[in-house]
């Protein structure tokens, strides 16, 4: 498995490629901004793995988790296009300015979005072998379609949960009733895992049930 982080200065978010190495299929997270530098990391990265990009997977639909969607698209998609995720919920959000994706989507004449929701899986590799399993846990809180991807013992966790904070839940579409619960359900998962947010650093879950403000809230401690 093989995971870098490209940093999206312009928007302050977190972008991650993952990959299985044995098969060379990626998968972008979150692609902010389709801005020269980040379509140049993006493809560098891919050229030094021999890697070919497969998916775009969105962990909510905010702008600046989703700004670079027609730009990877144009500049990766190559004669198939990728085949890129969201949860139904954030594509349907009344907002255009804060949930830009549908405008997007036509401006650039992206078809065949696909939606993913919680228990959904999405291989990287041979799905019968060695290759990855992403799973889907839908948390809203943040957003009504923010979900988290599991893979392995990562957990790309969007804006739902930070190193020693969480998502804000007064936008459009925030609850923080649905954010407890959702910190809450993140807790109660079984193990330790490597945390890697929508914003900021990186931390482990075991960290974070231990010190995390908003999760200790959400366990009732």
């Amino acid at each position: 498995m093989y995971i870098e982080r490209i940093y999206i200065p312009s928007v302050f978010t977190n972008c991650y490629l993952l990959a299985d190495e044995d098969s060379g299929q990626g998968a972008v997270i979150d692609p902010g901004d389709g801005d020269d530098a980040t379509l140049t990391a993006v493809g560098k990265l891919l050229a030094d793995k021999g890697l070919t990009l497969r998916y775009v997977l969105l962990t909510h639909g905010h702008y600046d988790h989703v700004g670079g969607v027609g730009a990877l698209c144009r500049a990766f998609g190559g004669p198939h296009g990728l085949a890129l995720y969201i949860h139904r919920a954030d594509l349907d959000a009344p907002d255009p300015r804060l949930f830009p994706l549908p405008t997007i989507l036509e401006r650039e004449g992206i078809g065949g979005i696909n939606f993913y929701d919680e228990g959904d899986h999405i291989a990287l590799g041979d799905p019968c072998g060695k290759g990855l399993d992403v799973e889907v846990l839908h948390t809203p809180g943040h957003t009504k379609g923010s979900v988290c991807l599991r893979c392995r013992d990562v957990l790309f966790t969007g804006d739902t949960l930070f190193a020693g904070s969480c998502g804000r839940t007064d936008f459009p579409g925030g609850d923080h009733g649905e954010m407890m619960a959702s910190l809450r359900r993140l807790a109660g998962l079984e193990g330790d895992f490597r945390v890697l947010p929508g914003h900021e650093g990186k931390t482990t879950l075991g960290r974070e049930r231990a010190g995390n403000y908003y999760m200790r809230q959400a366990m009732g401690g």
